[in-house]
């Protein structure tokens, strides 16, 4: 497979927009489908136990927003892949914990390192936003970029893994949104709503304070951190229980998150129980801060992707080279991929096994001249 992620072009309904994903790639979704459910059947589960695992999602999805399920539905009919098999892969985080639960397993999950830095710290004063995504390094051979452009609201443009509505991107209003892996004593203890859907819904909404609301508000089955930011010059990471929000903001322009808990709210509430498959997550985002103050005033994205190539510590650094995993299970744990952008000129670069690759794949998104545009509820 080519080292860069390709970019598949959507429109219409949430149907046809499906049909016409699944037909763009139906052999990387098929992979996605053959990594997930791989895990499932290694448990111990057939395709009958994880169709039923699937099915527990359904009704929050279907309340949440069940134009997503048709556009699953859709992806489903142009790739010529089970129905359930794609909700398995937008749901794969929650249905994994879920089939572990039951064995008294612990799975491996997402790393990641991410990193906002506002317009007072930049040469040309404008946001920088960006991700080093860590898991599982065969999901470099799945992941695709979605160009989804609308009629009822901004167009989108997401990085994901194949068959998924969404993982990071922006749209044409200004909004970006990362993610990083969490947990704590409150997770899976009830089902909420997948964590893609939730990006996905921040990246269609309307005006960056809906885009807030989408990550502060929806309910989720397990802990995450969520990064936000906005081209006019704003930066919000939360840090999401499954039933309440931890809001951090920027210091010296600056705001970076890893894998464990910053909010010191947070650290008196929660009990982070996530630390032993990512004990290096203490020194990532430090590093990343490290490596960005001194250039304070003068920063540009390449800057911010000098700062994520940080092989401090390796192999378990900030760019991750690929190595056994946490869990003990046989697959090599990476950074996928490195994902950096500026919302506010619609570009985004992506680099595929960036401590074994620096070729980056370059995607625009034509942005609107008003932010506001779309500012209804």
């Amino acid at each position: 497979m080519s080292d860069l992620f390709p970019c598949i072009e959507l429109s219409g309904g949430p149907f046809a927009r499906g049909v016409q994903y699944g037909k763009a790639c139906p052999q990387i979704i098929a992979r996605s489908i053959e990594i997930y459910g791989q895990q499932l059947l290694d448990m111990g589960y057939d395709w009958a136990g994880i169709k039923r695992l699937v099915h527990q999602f359904m009704p929050n999805i279907e309340a949440f927003e069940p134009q997503y399920l048709e556009e699953m539905r859709g992806i489903a009919e142009g790739s010529g892949h089970d129905f359930e098999a794609i909700v398995m892969i937008n749901a794969r985080t929650e249905i994994i914990h879920l089939g572990r639960r039951s064995m008294q397993d612990k799975p491996e999950l997402d790393g990641c390192t991410g990193a906002i830095v506002l317009p007072g710290a930049t040469a040309n004063n404008e946001v920088l936003h960006g991700q080093n995504w860590d898991w599982r390094m065969e999901c470099a051979q799945t992941g695709v970029v979605l160009h989804i452009r609308r009629d009822d609201g901004p167009d989108v443009l997401t990085f994901t893994e194949a068959g998924g509505l969404a993982r990071a991107g922006m749209n044409s209003i200004g909004t970006a949104i990362t993610g990083n892996n969490l947990e704590s004593d409150r997770d899976y203890q009830t089902l909420g709503v997948p964590l893609p859907l939730i990006r996905r819904k921040a990246l269609e909404a309307n005006h960056f304070a809906l885009s807030m609301k989408a990550v502060a508000v929806t309910p989720k089955s397990g802990s995450n951190n969520m990064m936000l930011s906005h081209a006019a010059g704003f930066g919000i990471n939360y840090e999401c229980a499954p039933d309440e929000v931890f809001p951090l903001f920027e210091v010296d322009d600056l705001l970076v998150h890893a894998n464990h808990w910053r909010s010191a709210v947070a650290q008196v509430k929660l009990k982070n129980t996530g630390i032993g498959g990512a004990p290096e997550s203490f020194y990532r985002d430090i590093r990343v801060e490290k490596l960005l103050k001194p250039f304070h005033g003068s920063l540009t994205l390449e800057h911010l992707k000098s700062a994520f190539f940080d092989d401090f510590g390796k192999p378990f650094a900030v760019c991750r080279p690929p190595r056994p995993s946490s869990s003990g299970e046989d697959n090599l744990s990476a950074t996928v991929a490195m994902i950096l952008m500026r919302p506010a000129s619609g570009f985004m670069e992506i680099a595929s096994l960036p401590a074994i690759n620096r070729t980056f794949g370059q995607y625009r998104l034509e942005m609107e001249s008003d932010y506001a545009r779309y500012a209804t509820w």
